[in-house]
């Protein structure tokens, strides 16, 4: 018989046979899918945290911006209150100033302090005679303004003075627009104002240099009137500029670029750059000398993810490659636990074809048997009692024998015994008869013989004792006295009163002669007036290969 943990089993695991790859994929695929969504998440709140962070060092880097600025204009400021009282600005004195407040000129960022009167244009030449006569033959103011230009503002001096800043020594900044821009607004605010995006004289060579100007306006009172006599100003190169205030905030990754008003290509002034993988993009408007500037941030990142992330997807792939090695394995299982049912399945239906085939041949030999007890007439009053009495008996070994056959001949429980030999007396009357006891199964020929034994109790009830009314009982109970020993009593009651036959029967010399030989063990057999009781003991043996007896036992017990 197959096992049935092991059917239950393959059973439970048949859904694995339709998709013996897929089932393996679909782990993996989602197992990946779990690693790739704790992935999100982890990143989701770095990002969260860095945008945070971000924020902070965007607020760090407007706020260095701003204090550089404000540290130049203050220098500016120092600048016009004290020409501002000077009926003329000479090299020297500038120079002396110059040097008190910036040193070697690179101080916040800028590349020194100047000074650019502001000269009407039809004055320019007379201007030009007078620099001329105070020792500087070689001055020039290029480019030289146009016929409809109104003012003019050359530089006259700018500290320190270096190859390049004496460059630009001469050059006209009213002639360009964006400088324009500034000192005109200068001029009307009466304030420092930042210039716009431009291209410093000093970096001519260097044609992609940006910079821009501060410019702070010089009044002076005549006739009790404000007007301007020039700018006090400072050129930034914004490159020098951003690292400047870049000393003054941590700087962690960050890639910092400022904008001209808006952001674009060409407005951009200057950058920082760092390696990484760019995150997260912040950017904030600031003022700076009443001029806008967009500063913008940007996270750089080592690597695209976070280190905690690469060590979730590290394990989460590790595991995805593990679950579904697995579930492989489980399929590979199941499958071979199929192959194996299907091979147990076709040899037991091989082993019941044959038992089926012995099954009827036994009963073939049952039947010659019939044949030739049908011809003996001892014991009996006449030839159709004998053939009917031997008959019933003979059906009741084949009906024991189909208990054999359904347990390939291994065993038979003593409950199956008992019921199956009173089932034709019972007819839907199951309530006349009370069995009770455990579970025990005896080898074949016992069971054999107990089925002789009750056959002819029965049929002896059935006739003359307590199945013969309808107020009839019968009382069957069996114990297990030990491992290798178990005792089954019959009584019967309600039945017609009792009377000991005064000759011994067929059935009697069967069970007190025949079954106890078999069971080799006396039994107790009583013609009580209540009702025939009967009880005998049946050895519990292994389970044996089922022999026919031999001739000559049979011939002694008969006799």
């Amino acid at each position: 018989m197959i096992d049935q943990a092991l059917l239950d089993r393959v059973q439970k695991q048949s859904w694995f046979h339709k998709y013996p790859r897929g089932w393996p994929f679909l782990l993996f695929v989602i197992a990946s899918i779990t690693t790739a969504v704790s992935v999100m998440a982890i990143e989701r709140a770095d990002r969260k945290t860095r945008e945070v962070e971000l924020d902070r060092n965007l607020t760090e880097i407007a706020s260095a911006l701003q204090r550089r600025v404000t540290e130049n204009i203050a220098l500016l400021r120092a600048g016009a209150a004290l020409f501002a009282t000077q009926q003329e600005v000479t090299g020297h004195q500038f120079s002396e100033f110059a040097d008190d407040l910036q040193g070697d000129g690179k101080l916040y960022g800028s590349l020194g302090m100047g000074w650019a009167p502001l000269v009407p244009a039809e004055g320019l030449a007379d201007f030009e005679d007078a620099i001329h006569d105070a020792g500087r033959p070689d001055f020039l103011t290029y480019p030289y303004p146009r016929h409809d230009a109104e003012y003019t503002t050359p530089i006259v001096f700018l500290q320190p003075s270096t190859a390049k800043n004496r460059r630009a020594i001469g050059y006209d900044m009213f002639s360009e627009p964006v400088r324009r821009a500034a000192m005109q607004k200068a001029m009307k605010l009466g304030r420092p104002v930042a210039s716009g995006k431009v291209h410093l004289v000093q970096d001519k060579s260097d044609p992609d240099a940006a910079g821009f100007l501060i410019y702070m306006p010089v009044e002076t009172n005549e006739g009790g009137r404000q007007h301007v006599k020039g700018f006090v100003y400072s050129p930034f190169r914004a490159d020098n500029f951003l690292n400047s205030a870049g000393e003054l905030y941590r700087n962690n990754r960050i890639e910092v670029s400022i904008y001209d008003g808006h952001v674009g290509r060409d407005t951009l002034l200057a950058e920082q750059q760092a390696e990484g993988v760019t995150g997260s993009t912040m950017e904030r408007r600031i003022d700076v000398g009443n001029h806008s500037w967009v500063v913008q941030v940007s996270d750089k990142k080592g690597s695209v993810l976070s280190a905690l992330s690469r060590i979730t997807l590290f394990f989460g792939a590790l595991a995805s490659l593990m679950v579904m090695a697995i579930g492989r394995l489980i399929t590979k299982r199941a499958a071979e636990d199929r192959r194996v049912l299907e091979w147990l399945t076709n040899q037991a239906s091989i082993r019941n074809s044959l038992t089926r085939e012995l099954n009827h041949r036994v009963k073939n030999t049952l039947a010659n048997v019939l044949s030739i007890a049908a011809l003996t007439r001892r014991r009996a009053k006449n030839i159709d009692d004998f053939t009917e009495s031997l008959t019933a008996r003979i059906r009741a070994l084949s009906a024991t024998h189909d208990l054999l056959s359904q347990s390939d001949w291994r065993h038979a429980a003593i409950g199956d015994i008992v019921r199956s030999e009173l089932a034709p007396y019972m007819g839907g009357h199951e309530s006349h008869v009370e069995m009770s006891g455990p579970d025990i199964k005896l080898a074949p020929n016992d069971a054999m013989s107990l089925g002789l034994a009750i056959h002819e109790l029965a049929t002896n009830a059935a006739k003359y004792g307590a199945l013969s009314t309808i107020e009839g009982r019968i009382h069957i109970h069996w114990v297990l006295l030990s491992a290798e020993l178990a005792e089954i009593h019959w009584r019967e009651e309600g039945g017609p009163p009792v009377v000991e036959p005064d000759k011994r029967g067929f059935g009697r010399d069967l069970i007190e002669k025949i079954v106890a030989h078999e069971l080799k063990s006396d039994v107790d057999l009583q013609f009580n007036p209540g009702g025939v009781e009967c009880c005998l003991k049946v050895p519990v043996r292994a389970a044996r290969e089922f022999a026919l007896r031999a001739e000559k036992d049979a011939k002694d017990l008969l006799s």
